[in-house]
Parts: C-alpha cells; sequence; structure tokens
C-alpha cells in the first residue's frame, strides 16, 4: 500500500444544516451505516443525516483512492447531542473548563468517539472532525508522517463541501483565517520542519496559528499550486519518510531543491493571495441513508456509551457514576460491565475489575474488546507503579493467551490483540518468534503506530539480532513527530551499541550482555521510553551502589561501594581479576586505585565472606567478582 494514495485527494462536506424541535421526553437512538455507529439523544433524522456526511467523507477516498486504508482497525462510535447544554458535560476540558467546540475527535487505540451536537451556533462541527479523521487516515496509511504534513493536509481536507445534489465534491477551498494569518507572518520552511509535538510552535496558541496556516499553506500548494506539478514529487517525499530516510534526504531527493529554493516557491504562493480550488464530479449522487439500519436505545445502554466516552475522556469519577447508573437499570449490561472493568483497571482495582470483565464476558462472548480487556486486566497483575513486570505464572500467562486469540479470533484486524499477546511472550521469554509475528501483524494494521514497532525492536533485542532491532529504532529517531517516541528510540540505540561494543571487547562472552521487558501496553496511556533491564551474568550476590573508592595495597585490592545507607567493603587479591563491565559511554580510561572523583553507578556482584581482624571487626564483607557501570534508569536483576 502506497503512502502517496492520501495525497492528491481532498473533499468538502456541506455544513449540517438542521431543523430541531425539542421533543417531550429524552430519547436516544441507535443508527448503523456502513463504517460507523451513531447514538444519541438528537432526532433519528439529525442523526442520518451525521451518518450522510461521515459516509460521504470516507466514500469520495475510496472512490479516488483505492489503495488506501480506510477501515480503521479501531471502531469509531459517534454520540450526536440534541443542544450544547445536554453536550457540555461530556466535552474535553482546557485549563479546568469545557473547550468551545461545536464538536470533537476523542482518539483511542480500542475505540475512537466522534462527538458533536445538531444545535446550530454558527460554527460547522464537521470541521474538527474532517480534520481528525484525516489523521486517523494518515496513522493508518503514512508511517512516519512529518507534523507539518498531518497537520496542513488534515486543514486541507477540514473545509471540503459537497454540493450540485450530492455529486460534485470541492476540493482546496481557501480557510479565511490562515489567509490573513499569513498576510501578517511567514516562518522559515526549515522551523516548519523542525516543529514537534513539543514545539512551542505548536503547543501554545499565539503561536500554533501560523504553524497551522504555514502548514496548510504549503500543502495546498504542493497538491494545487502550479497546476499540481508537485503532486509527484510531495507522494516521493512521504514514501521517502516512511522508509525512515532523514527529513532532509527525504526533501532533497523528492524535489530536486533544497529549502531555500522550495521557501521563496512557497512564499511567491502566497503572496499571489489566490488559491485555486478544485471541482470532482461524480455521475451519481453520494447517497447512504437507505442502508442505514437504526434502532432505539435504552436508558441502561445511553448511560453506558456516556459513561464510556467519559472514561476515554480520562474522567474516571464522572466515568463512574454513569457506568454505575447504567448498571442499577439493567444488571446484566455487558457494555457497562466492560467498560467499568476498564475504568477500575486504571484506578489499580483488579480484584473488582476482573469481576465486572467476567459478568461482561458471561453477557456477551462474542465482544472482542470485552476479551482484550480482561487480558489487560490480567496483565496488570504483579506490575509496579511504572508498568513493568518481571514473570508471569505459567497458568496466568495461559489464562491471557487464551482471551487474547478468542479476541483475535472474533476482530482479526484489531491489532492491541496482538501487542499485547506478544508482550505476553516477551515477559516470559518464551515463543519470541511468535512475539515477531504478532507484532508484524500489528504493524501492519495500524502502520502509524511506532509504539508497536518499539516493541518489536525490544524483542529483537532479546532474540540479540540488534541489526533487526536498530532497523525499527532508526527511523523513529531520526524522523518521529513525537519527542518522547524519538527519546525512546535514541534510549534503545545507545544501549545496542553498547551491548555490540562490549562485545568486541569479550567475544568470549556466551549471553548477550542483558535483556529488555518493555513497559506493558496502556491502552489510554502514553507511551513511555523504556528501562533496560540487566540480567545477571556472574554467580554471587548482586548489589546496587556507587563505588566511591578503591584501595590497592599488599593484600590486594578493597572496592568500597555504597548502598543505600551502608558502604560494603569488597576485596580481591588483584583488581586485574575484576571483571569490569561498562555501558555507561562516559566511563573512560583505566580503572585505577583512589577515590573516585565522581561516584560511579554498579551492580556489583560479590561471593560474601568473614574475615576478622584482631578486634573482632570484619576486615571487608566479601570477595568482588564482577562491577557493571549502568545509566542510574536500568534496572538490574538481583
Amino acid at each position: 500500500m502506497k503512502s502517496r494514495t492520501l495525497i492528491f485527494a481532498a473533499i468538502a462536506l456541506s455544513s449540517l444544516v438542521v431543523t430541531y424541535s425539542a421533543p417531550a421526553r429524552e430519547t436516544w437512538t441507535s443508527v448503523r451505516s456502513r463504517n460507523f455507529l451513531l447514538v444519541g439523544n438528537a432526532s433519528e433524522r439529525d442523526i442520518r443525516r451525521v451518518g450522510t456526511r461521515l459516509e460521504q467523507f470516507r466514500d469520495v477516498f475510496a472512490r479516488l483512492f483505492t489503495k488506501a486504508r480506510l477501515n480503521s482497525p479501531v471502531p469509531t462510535t459517534v454520540i450526536i447531542f440534541k443542544s450544547a447544554s445536554s453536550y457540555k458535560p461530556f466535552k474535553p476540558l482546557y485549563q479546568g473548563r469545557p473547550i468551545e467546540a461545536a464538536g470533537y475527535f476523542q482518539a483511542g487505540p480500542d475505540v475512537n468517539y466522534i462527538t458533536l451536537t445538531t444545535e446550530q451556533q454558527g460554527e460547522n462541527p464537521f470541521g474538527v472532525i474532517f480534520h481528525e479523521l484525516v489523521h486517523l487516515f494518515v496513522q493508518n496509511n503514512v508511517p512516519h508522517a512529518p507534523l507539518w504534513f498531518n497537520e496542513g493536509l488534515a486543514e486541507y481536507y477540514s473545509s471540503f463541501e459537497v454540493s450540485d445534489g450530492d455529486r460534485k465534491v470541492l476540493l482546496g477551498k481557501p480557510i479565511a483565517r490562515h489567509v490573513f494569518r499569513l498576510r501578517e507572518q511567514l516562518i522559515p520552511l526549515r522551523t516548519l520542519f523542525a516543529v514537534d509535538r513539543s514545539s512551542p510552535l505548536y503547543n501554545e496558541r499565539d503561536k500554533s496559528s501560523i504553524f497551522y496556516a504555514e502548514s496548510w499553506a504549503f500543502v495546498h500548494y504542493l497538491i494545487l499550486g502550479n497546476n499540481g506539478q508537485r503532486q509527484k514529487d510531495l507522494a516521493q517525499f512521504v514514501n521517502l519518510l516512511a522508509t525512515g530516510t532523514p527529513v532532509e534526504r527525504s526533501f532533497t531527493q523528492a524535489f530536486q531543491t533544497d529549502f531555500q529554493t522550495m521557501e521563496k516557491e512557497l512564499r511567491d504562493y502566497i503572496r499571489h493571495d489566490t488559491y485555486p480550488v478544485q471541482v470532482i464530479s461524480f455521475d451519481e449522487r453520494l447517497e447512504f441513508d437507505a442502508t442505514m439500519q437504526s434502532a432505539p436505545l435504552s436508558e441502561a445502554e445511553a448511560q453506558a456509551y456516556l459513561g464510556d466516552l467519559l472514561l476515554h475522556l480520562n474522567k474516571l469519577d464522572e466515568a463512574e457514576k454513569y457506568l454505575q447508573q447504567a448498571l442499577a437499570l439493567d444488571a446484566d449490561l455487558a457494555i457497562a460491565h466492560s467498560s467499568l472493568g476498564l475504568l477500575l483497571v486504571r484506578q489499580h482495582r483488579l480484584a473488582d475489575a476482573r469481576s465486572h470483565l467476567e459478568r461482561a464476558i458471561a453477557a456477551n462472548s462474542r465482544n472482542h474488546l470485552t476479551h482484550y480487556y480482561y487480558a489487560f486486566a490480567l496483565s496488570r497483575e504483579g506490575m509496579d507503579a511504572n508498568g513493568r513486570v518481571s514473570a508471569y505464572l505459567p497458568e496466568l500467562a495461559d489464562r491471557m493467551r487464551a482471551e487474547l486469540r478468542k479476541a483475535i479470533e472474533l476482530a482479526p484486524e484489531f491489532p492491541e490483540s496482538y501487542h499485547l499477546l506478544a508482550f505476553i511472550d516477551l515477559v516470559t521469554d518464551e515463543r519470541l518468534d511468535e512475539a515477531v509475528s504478532m507484532l508484524k501483524r500489528a504493524m501492519q494494521l495500524a502502520p502509524g503506530r511506532e509504539d508497536f514497532a518499539l516493541a518489536l525492536a525490544q524483542v529483537y533485542m532479546r532474540r540479540e539480532d540488534f541489526t533487526a532491532a536498530r532497523q525499527m529504532l532508526e527511523p523513529i529517531a531520526q524522523t518521529s513527530a513525537e519527542p518522547q517516541m524519538r527519546q525512546a528510540a535514541e534510549s534503545l540505540l545507545r544501549t545496542v551499541r553498547l551491548i555490540e561494543e562490549q562485545r568486541a571487547l569479550h567475544p568470549s562472552n556466551e549471553r548477550g550482555e542483558r535483556q529488555v521487558v518493555p513497559n506493558a501496553p496502556t491502552p489510554n496511556d502514553e507511551a513511555r521510553p523504556t528501562p533496560p533491564r540487566l540480567p545477571k551474568r556472574f554467580e554471587g550476590t548482586r548489589v546496587r551502589g556507587e563505588i566511591i573508592k578503591i584501595e590497592c595495597g599488599p593484600k590486594g585490592v578493597l572496592l568500597f561501594v555504597k548502598t543505600g545507607e551502608r558502604i560494603l567493603r569488597l576485596h580481591n587479591a588483584d583488581l586485574q581479576r575484576i571483571e569490569f563491565v561498562s555501558y555507561i559511554p562516559n566511563i573512560s580510561g583505566e580503572i585505577t586505585c583512589g577515590p573516585r572523583n565522581l561516584a560511579s553507578p554498579v551492580a556489583v556482584t560479590y561471593h560474601p565472606t568473614y574475615h576478622p581482624t584482631k578486634d573482632n571487626r570484619a576486615s571487608f564483607d566479601g570477595e568482588v567478582v564482577a562491577v557493571e557501570f549502568v545509566p542510574p534508569e536500568w534496572e538490574i536483576e538481583p
């Protein structure tokens, strides 16, 4: 599947115009279209209109670009509120207050939510929805997409319209706020390319407007400027990025020019202040209403959907109230038990979580998310506060695998099941070939999920296939728009280099210097850099501490190692007999006698002994075998 399939298309859907008369009683309706589940307290007619707009948006992509991956592996639920007042409690918060938006898209690894209100307030809710749907399409089609491209393309699509009786699509309509902003300021193209999700130009309101405006203008120029002469270049640029080629090299190779020349082209395009609009006509109407099926929702089901939405907004207390109310109305409602189970996992109430998830499976064993959530809950047993675990009991691992295989059977396109199954294999240090195949499948389903590539790199490291690990890590380290992902990839790459350097120095080692245990998959948390775990290589007692001094004398060597409040005195007859291994790049030169200028974090292996002096005090605490210099964030096996 080629990345270019998303580049040339742009569609616009007309703003929603509805009239609404409030019913005398609260009624919730479910409408299922080809690709969306819509629920809401708006009228069925309005819900169907929303469904039509979303299906039109998706259908135009499918008609124009048959190679694009449009079927998201994650289900999408649309909640439509009849009024702004009923919508307000279910909006995300910004600085403690509900956002001022007519609609929003809440993405998640297990379910996506689209929400909006049909009450007319002068704002088209679909601009935000289409913008976010483009992000979803880009994630499923363009790995390592740079932020300017992702946001520029999303803005480009957000204003599209369908006209002429649903037979004509308008592409690339100018966005007034961007046009006005570009008349005031431009930023250098090199600066635009360097923006990531931690940059002030992306996060600070007074600065982000120019980033969005210029990203939109640059994408608009590359697609429609000069009669579309740069379209093929843009496709090549994105394809190169997808292979892990660094940004500057991808730019030069694809556009056959430098930043300065391209920046002049963009400035000329903006200065002319004329943005073309492309029109695509279809012989038949983009019509979908006849294929939709509707049904009433019970009050319990409505409460469950609202509770699950709040859960995915991380409003746990409010979510629990709605889910408990749903179960008070229907004690066997599977979706409420399932959502409440996940909520309780996040609150670390694992026993209660398992109980609700078991009831959810008993009520509806055909829902893949319930089986996945149950395996996810079981995977949290024995984890520390950072989401790491060193081992699973065999029977627990077997139970989790059984639940995940059932989830895969029910929904083979859902990538998180493969991800969690691979994590279990990695923790148990078995079936690593299966872990590789599981993660490769997850990456096929969601090419933009860089956390899957990080997990696969860690499996390769466990298998000591460092070449394959680098192939996974280098594209993320070089091109990811997520600073946290780049840092995690860079950390693992440093570890790979250190291991390979140590192997070159000590080729007789039978086993690799270390293993890696990843953080557990977390459906609603951001990915975190994964600290390596150093396995035990030498026989004896192992402690973590800092070397503060080395004394050399006629009777041998004493190492003074501070461990907590205690200082160990460890002996060896000869400094050369101690195995020194370093995983820290700045530990250089020879290990010499005397005080250490800087305390050095180490893992020390020794054999405890007792050698009393004349006053019956121990002269030292043991015979030192090995000293391993390790970064302070690394874990060690005792």
